[in-house]
């Protein structure tokens, strides 16, 4: 016998790895590795896989069972998990295989009645419970000198105060039996909705730990979604924030390969979470009251809601708040991102949160050209353009690489001073540094960081006073900022600019436009792109680009071509909008976009054959759906 690897990536491997699986009552399970016994005859035998720590999807035939086989499997496996840097190893099986594995020095973490959960290896739940229980006590030690200190200071003010308990408040408490409690929430991104049922919770017990969902499937990342909970509430004393637990099962991490019926799949999940947290979690924190909100809508929440009553023995359920007749949620925050609706998410969050908001309207600014096809000499995602050194892939790749510094910029901006330019400049190096980290040193986003992230920076310094950012607000706030930058030298911005000199004065780049605060962008490409979003046509993003195209000094068609090719490429996206009005009489929805798709098309090989690449203009129409999506 012997150990032969398998890739399950490769389709013929995986189709052997899903016969072999099939023949032992299993199902085939995401795995980036794999590996089998075979007999002298090269048949497998027995197999099993890995996905990051997790053992999945082992089998022996049952020919071959008691010979051990599953020994030097597990033990194979687990070695191959250490060389990729994985000292715990975990692993989900039946309930029935828990002795087996148990002599394979695996400990059981979490059981249901489908599945346990195993692990074994150095560390793993134990640091997890270390950790929780130095936070517990650090908690402790903090109110003991809190508690001192105020004692001290009645003393020291010769003041007796009357003892007046009252068994609903988290002081009473304290004179009997501590009380501590625990919420757990994902935040993606955290509303007034969070904070509402933190507050309830926290006048219940004498400590609150809130736990962030740690698994990073959201819109919002981990990071981000744990710091807007901890300045959302930072106001509330007996209130701590944690880590998240690795230790979550979720949809993305449970598998159901073992399991008879697909459907036993998110009680099973759940039930196993639901025992994690009451075996170690709530003990390391020295919990006995979970926390929910009412679930009025999503079925899996409150089947959720509903087994944590079944399961653990004090569940205290806290009616959501509601705005407009409607629970506040994510979700309603996140359906008015994608719809620019500013003013509905300032009434469903609070101000804290609205930095993150506006970085993330940003990036997705910046995502919404990208993805905007087709594009004349751009690159979209059909083709590269006139472009040889970047696709579609590599700009989403910037894209998330420099988001974290958006919201740097807009945590910069969420305060009651202008931030130095020094700290802005910083923030944007670094940003550039992230970029061509991310592509291999190729410019992809140089431009777009510094008009769109004044941008973020104005954005967020209007919001952080508290009323509607306006037009010509922002724009006077963009002009302030890009005042304090010194003209560039050096750049393909400058050189073009140098070039167009000596035809005309009036030629206008990057830095000069924002002094002025955008006028053509706050004056007409917004309100262009505004009307026919509103009117819901399909090409709005299309059309807007032409739009700036007609009117936009880009530096960047200078600099690969001439000031002669820049003049004709605003002629023929004059002709191209001037035909498509004349095509729909002034009626956006008659379009019905085939033929615009055809001459932007058409468009596009004549660019590429000239060399033509209007990244100016794509900078700018991410810039007008950012703040489209801002103002209000």
């Amino acid at each position: 016998m012997e150990i032969q690897t398998l890739n399950p990536t490769t389709p013929r491997q995986r189709q052997r790895i899903e016969a072999f699986l099939k023949r032992n009552g299993l199902r085939f399970d995401d795995m980036h590795y794999y590996a089998a016994i075979t007999d002298d005859d090269g048949e497998m035998i027995a197999g099993g896989g890995l996905k990051g720590n997790v053992i999945k999807c082992v089998a022996v035939d049952d020919a071959h069972k008691g010979e051990a086989i599953a020994n030097t499997l597990i033990s194979h496996l687990i070695a191959h998990a250490n060389e990729e840097g994985h000292s715990n190893v975990m692993l989900f099986t039946k309930p029935k295989n828990r002795q087996l594995f148990e002599s394979l020095s695996f400990r059981l973490l979490a059981e249901a009645p489908e599945a346990v959960l195993m692990e074994t290896g150095i560390g793993g739940i134990n640091n997890t419970v270390e950790q929780l229980k130095k936070i517990k006590e650090e908690g402790e030690v903090c109110k003991e000198n809190n508690q001192e200190c105020k004692k001290e200071e009645k003393t020291n003010l010769n003041i007796t105060t009357p003892q007046h308990l009252n068994p609903s408040t988290p002081q009473s408490l304290t004179t009997t039996t501590p009380l501590r409690g625990v919420v757990v929430m994902n935040c993606n991104p955290f509303t007034l909705g969070h904070r509402y049922l933190i507050e309830q919770a926290a006048k219940q017990v004498e400590r609150l730990f809130v736990m962030v969902v740690r698994e990073d499937c959201s819109l919002f990342a981990y990071a981000e979604r744990k710091a807007m909970v901890e300045q959302g509430v930072a106001h509330l004393e007996n209130v701590t924030v944690i880590d998240g637990s690795e230790y979550a099962i979720s949809q993305a991490t449970f598998p159901t390969y073992f399991l008879k019926r697909l459907d036993d799949a998110a009680d099973t999940q759940m039930l196993l979470d639901l025992d994690l947290f009451r075996r170690h979690i709530a003990p390391a924190l020295g919990a006995t009251v979970r926390f929910v909100g009412t679930e009025p809508t999503d079925q899996l929440t409150r089947r959720y809601n509903q087994l944590m009553h079944e399961t653990l023995k004090d569940v205290r359920e806290i009616d959501r708040l509601e705005k407009d007749g409607n629970a506040v949620s994510a979700s309603r925050v996140r359906k008015a991102m994608e719809e620019g609706d500013m003013n509905t998410i300032r009434q469903l969050v609070p101000p804290t949160t609205l930095p993150y908001i506006i970085a993330h309207l940003a990036t997705q600014a910046l995502q919404a050209e990208l993805d905007t096809t087709p594009k004349p000499g751009l690159v979209d995602k059909d083709n590269n353009g006139a472009h040889r050194d970047m696709d579609h892939a590599l700009m989403s790749r910037s894209i998330r690489a420099i988001h974290p510094y958006f919201v740097r910029l807009a945590l910069l901006g969420f305060a009651a001073d202008i931030p130095s330019h020094d700290d802005i400049v910083k923030t944007g190096i670094e940003a550039e540094r992230a970029m061509f980290e991310a592509t291999n040193g190729v410019n992809t986003y140089k431009g777009a960081l510094f008009s769109m992230g004044l941008a973020v920076v104005a954005a967020a310094g209007k919001a952080w006073q508290g009323c509607s950012i306006t037009p010509q607000a922002l724009s006077a706030a963009i002009s302030k900022l890009a005042f304090a930058f010194p003209d560039t030298k050096g750049t393909h911005g400058s050189k073009a600019k140098q070039t167009a000199a000596s035809e005309t004065a009036t030629f206008k780049g990057a830095l000069d436009n924002a002094r002025e605060g955008y006028p053509m962008l706050f004056n007409h490409w917004l309100p262009f792109y505004a009307n026919l979003s509103k009117n819901g046509e399909p090409h709005a993003l299309h059309l807007t680009l032409l739009r700036i195209m007609c009117d936009l000094d880009d530096t960047n068609i200078v600099y690969r071509t001439s000031l002669a090719m820049m003049k004709q490429v605003k002629e023929e996206s004059r002709s191209v909008l001037s035909r498509w009005s004349e095509a729909t009489h002034g009626t956006p929805q008659d379009d019905g976009g085939t033929n615009l798709d055809t001459i932007l098309g058409d468009m596009n090989r004549s660019f590429v054959q000239r060399n033509i690449s209007p990244g100016g203009s794509a900078d700018m129409l991410s810039l007008v759906v950012f703040i489209n999506g801002v103002l209000g």
